[in-house]
């Protein structure tokens, strides 16, 4: 399992035209199953006088057997629709997403290629004025060091790439750091080393975070 994925922060819609007929493509994050059929439920109601509302998605926990990979070309000739939808999700590396389009038939037939191309096209300009994030599934510790020691566990964790950590000052420091889950081990020994084994830790816990124009957003597993 990795310790990132890529989702949906933000939904985006788009607009695909071919012959007069019009591709109204949708990107939302969605992190079950019926919450993607939602949105396509949603769609359907939106667009009542619509011919077909083809759908895709991408739920479950991310790069694990339970992640459900979900499809449907609700009346388009099989493979034209709801495949391809799914490719562009796949192939942007995207978790937690579903993705609906909505055809308003413009009385010239496409072909199979025509509606590929449309179908996928929709999708894509929905993602275009989407907003992604990459989602770190990670560990926050937080210790209890001196303020000598937290200078130099600060210069260690930035070395490693890891979010600035969060300072409590009082008679000691509490200092909790995030970090990807798969590094936990790696940072509690290079702290431990760094303060002589003197550091005291008091939290330990799994959660996601994503660091969205420089701060750092957290989000209880």
């Amino acid at each position: 399992m990795n310790d990132t994925y890529t989702t949906i922060r933000v939904s985006g819609t788009g607009e695909y035209i071919e012959k007069k007929s019009k591709f109204i493509g949708e990107v939302h994050f969605a992190k079950t199953l019926p919450e993607a059929e939602a949105f396509l439920q949603a769609a359907r109601k939106r667009y009542y006088d619509a011919r077909h509302h083809c759908f895709a998605c991408i739920t479950g926990e991310p790069d694990t057997p339970s992640e459900i990979l979900r499809s449907n070309d609700d009346g388009e000739p099989g493979g034209t629709a709801g495949k391809p939808m799914l490719e562009v999700l796949t192939g942007a590396g995207l978790h937690y997403t579903a993705a609906v389009v909505t055809r308003y038939f413009g009385g010239t037939l496409l072909g199979t290629g025509g509606l590929v191309r449309a179908y996928s096209q929709a999708v894509k300009a929905a993602l275009a004025d989407a907003e992604t994030v990459t989602v770190t599934r990670g560990m926050l510790l937080r210790y209890k060091v001196t303020y000598q020691q937290a200078g130099k566990l600060q210069y260690i964790y930035a070395r490693e790439n890891l979010p600035a950590p969060e300072m409590e000052y009082g008679q000691d420091v509490l200092l909790s750091v995030l970090m990807p889950a798969g590094e936990a081990e790696k940072i509690k020994k290079a702290t431990v080393q760094a303060t002589d084994g003197k550091a005291e830790l008091i939290l330990s816990r799994e959660l996601e975070y994503r660091i969205v124009g420089g701060k750092v957003e957290k989000e209880m597993l």
